[in-house]
């Protein structure tokens, strides 16, 4: 596939190469799935491009979004990118305090907030932020202008020759956005992440999802982290369409209707889903009861590599009677499922692999746009315990301490605002210090195993 140097080039890009799809992406409005093709996407992108030009926006300046997932969020995303401004997405979460320092720690000209539920948290906090000119809202409108608005401004204002021109002096090492970690101690951190940064991340993972351009994906982690961010950007890339889960709450109900092949989701929700299947297997009865407990205890001893003839042929007759009624359960597709956020329990792995559900994990943080590392299908791919081989394009070096330290096109520009912080985190050569602990296995796995300070956590720390 043909080079993309910035990131809104993926529109272009799924133009040519998937144009018949009619699902580019698609949320849920009163109770029926919405779906965009990619025209439709590329016109609202344009026309929000169009009307941040007619707000006085340009090149540089900050525009915030606090938001659930939901289409309206990539077409800010891209419609900001376009105009050279930076993308600053805030967790719809976080405390007041956290609110009010992003905000003016960003210098944010313009706001976009979901609706009403989150403005009556957070509104009593605009007039402090002196640098705010003003806050839209995505969908309601409550005293306050709509997307919609902004939408039609640019509709009625085209700008062709102004968005062509801004769009060609954007270069691939220009800030694309500023992502605010929660860090330990301290005000949050502002990561600088370029366009190059997120773009090389997702290209180096593009060859890892067993499917095509026919495949959807559920998407219901939070956009605003650069962990399911960067996985909407390889969706795109690869053509595959994005259905967007309307809560965490309707997300078994999500998956049964849109029945997808990819699942991006943190082990809590593993958890939770193992936890259901199991309390429906003690709710059996008898000889029922018994297979399905020999299924789980069989799966549970599944090893990747080197299972016997007789244990396959076990495995076949627990597929046929408990497993297949699993994958049924989660939408009959799935081909794969990515696991991030914290360290994957092996035996969740087992037993979903056993399932015929494969699961695979990575290690990466904020700072890395996020992935240094990732399992994947091919030799030596996976390894249980581990967060598999190192990323290509990333170099990995453990220090004399254990520390892990990263170099690559994924480590980020720096902290925003904060040099002192960035020459503490990123040596002289370029590696980027995690502050985890971990070693490299024979066969180049990368294996997490403590945290330098504070608190241990692996996959995609925030």
């Amino acid at each position: 596939m043909e080079s993309i140097e910035r990131i809104f080039d993926l529109l272009p890009h799924y133009a040519e190469h998937y144009p018949e799809k009619d699902d580019a992406i698609a949320g849920k409005e009163g109770g029926q799935w919405v779906k965009y093709n990619i025209n439709q996407y590329i016109d609202i992108v344009d026309n929000i491009s169009y009307g941040l030009f007619a707000l006085g926006i340009g090149k540089g300046d900050k525009i915030a979004t606090i938001s659930n997932n939901c289409p309206e969020w990539n077409f800010l995303d891209m419609g900001i990118l376009q105009t050279g401004a930076i993308h600053v997405p805030i967790y719809p979460t976080i405390s007041e305090t956290d609110y009010k320092y992003i905000l003016s720690h960003s210098e944010v000209k313009y706001v976009f907030v979901s609706g009403q539920e989150l403005l009556r948290k957070i509104e009593h906090i605009f007039p402090a932020i002196s640098n705010l000119i003003e806050v839209f809202t995505i969908r309601e409108q409550h005293g306050y202008r709509r997307l919609e608005e902004l939408i039609e401004l640019g509709r009625n204002n085209p700008v062709t020759d102004k968005l062509k021109t801004s769009k060609d002096s954007i270069q691939n090492q220009d800030t694309a956005s500023i992502i605010y970690t929660s860090g330990t101690t301290g005000s949050p951190k502002g990561v600088m992440l370029t366009h190059n940064n997120l773009i090389s991340n997702f290209i180096a993972v593009s060859d890892i999802p067993p499917v095509g351009s026919e495949a959807k994906a559920i998407s219901y982690l939070p956009l605003c982290h650069v962990y399911e961010r960067m996985l909407n950007y390889m969706y795109q890339y690869l053509g595959i369409s994005i259905y967007y889960a309307e809560s965490l709450a309707k997300i078994a109900d999500n998956i049964k209707e849109i029945e997808p092949e990819i699942l991006t989701t943190v082990p809590r929700l593993l958890e939770k889903i193992y936890d259901k299947i199991i309390a429906k297997g003690r709710k059996l009865k008898g000889l029922k009861k018994q297979i399905f407990f020999w299924s789980v205890n069989l799966g549970l001893k599944y090893e990747l590599q080197g299972k016997s003839w007789w244990y396959k042929q076990k495995l076949k007759v627990a597929d046929k009677l408990v497993f297949q009624k699993w994958r049924k359960g989660l939408g009959g597709n799935l081909a794969v499922i990515v696991s991030g956020g914290a360290a994957l329990q092996p035996r969740l792995l087992r037993i979903f692999w056993a399932a015929g559900i494969p699961i695979i994990e990575g290690y990466g943080l904020t700072e890395t746009s996020p992935v240094i590392a990732v399992s994947h299908f091919g030799i030596n791919g996976i390894k249980i315990g581990t967060v598999g081989p190192v990323l290509k394009g990333v170099d990995v070096k453990i220090a004399d301490d254990g520390e892990i330290l990263a170099k690559g096109p994924n480590v980020m520009k720096g902290y925003y605002r904060d040099e002192a912080l960035t020459r503490e985190a990123i040596d002289s050569e370029g590696f980027f210090y995690t502050g985890d602990i971990g070693h490299l296995e024979p066969e180049g796995q990368l294996k997490i195993t403590g945290r330098k300070k504070a608190v241990y956590k692996t996959s995609f720390r925030k």
